[in-house]
């Protein structure tokens, strides 16, 4: 029997620009192993890779933070919830940490953080891996069209957007285009409410919500970057996503030809289902990607 390796990891806050930016991290034994910074969505935080980062911690260093406004991250009063603010302060955590170079895991509000930080610096990205992480208008369903139509001053609207924020859609979010919800445990949107139902939470999702329609006018400069960078790309998809389907994983296929593609009978959260299909084919990647 192979000797059980268990990885250490450690949870910390670190001050960045005024905010207490919350992380996990693993310790592997190689201070060279490579690098892979996890990039979570909504309405998810860090806790969302507790199982990727026990699955492979032990061999890679697996980093992790909480954006403003999610996880046990503490934003300041007046905190302007943005996404050029959310990738504002996780630039400023990758220099934090020293980090020069790493592979990055982008998921869903992960890829318009995530894209933004590898405009600004391409030098630090080794490769990409892509989990429901939208970069095309292929990839935006007509609810997600709908829901980024929304505006402040519409009558309506915020409503809208404050019913996604409850106990019954927060669950479905996991649920919702699995193959067996069994295989989906319960602790990720029970913790999500709670951290949702904090004062101020629903306000700051609010706020993203209303300017998640920025991220579509940055759509060119993310293809235009893919095309000139051609990073090493695994795209692991959940076809049943009902926000961005099937359409945006093929779509990147257009600017990275050479970008590896594994299509899952799941839905948003495929980690969720999926774990033992994706973390061996992240950690063959990461094996030939880091050089």
């Amino acid at each position: 029997m192979a000797p059980l390796v268990i990885p250490r990891i450690v949870h910390r806050h670190v001050e960045v620009d005024g905010v207490q930016v919350f992380y996990r991290e693993s310790l592997p034994a190689r201070a060279d192993a490579p690098v892979l910074l996890l990039l979570h969505g909504f309405p998810s935080a860090s806790h969302q890779f507790r199982r990727l980062i026990d699955a492979l911690g032990a061999q890679y260093r697996l980093i992790a933070p909480d954006y403003p406004g999610f996880g046990h991250t503490r934003a300041p009063s007046g905190f302007a919830y943005t996404f050029d603010r959310l990738a504002d302060i996780t630039e400023a955590f990758v220099e934090q940490l020293g980090l020069t170079r790493f592979v990055m895991y982008v998921f869903d509000f992960g890829a318009p953080v995530g894209f933004r930080l590898a405009t600004r610096h391409a030098e630090w990205i080794a490769g990409l891996v892509v989990q429901n992480g939208n970069a095309y208008e292929q990839g935006l369903s007509k609810g997600a069209r709908d829901f980024i139509e929304l505006r402040p001053d519409v009558p309506g609207d915020e409503g809208i957007i404050r019913d996604l924020l409850t106990l019954p859609a927060t669950r479905g979010q996991y649920e919702g285009g699995t193959s067996d919800p069994e295989l989906v445990a319960p602790d990720g949107w029970t913790l999500d409410q709670h951290f949702l139902d904090l004062p101020g939470r629903k306000e700051a999702q609010i706020a993203l919500a209303f300017d998640y329609h920025t991220n579509l006018k940055h759509y060119p400069q993310w293809q235009a970057w893919l095309r000139k960078h051609t990073p090493p790309t695994l795209i692991t998809w959940g076809r049943n996503d009902p926000f961005f389907p099937e359409p945006g994983a093929h779509a990147y296929l257009d600017d990275l030809p050479d970008a590896e593609l594994h299509i899952l009978n799941t839905g948003h959260f495929a980690l969720e289902e999926n774990l033992p299909e994706i973390a061996p084919l992240i950690a063959d990647f990461l094996d030939r990607t880091w050089t």
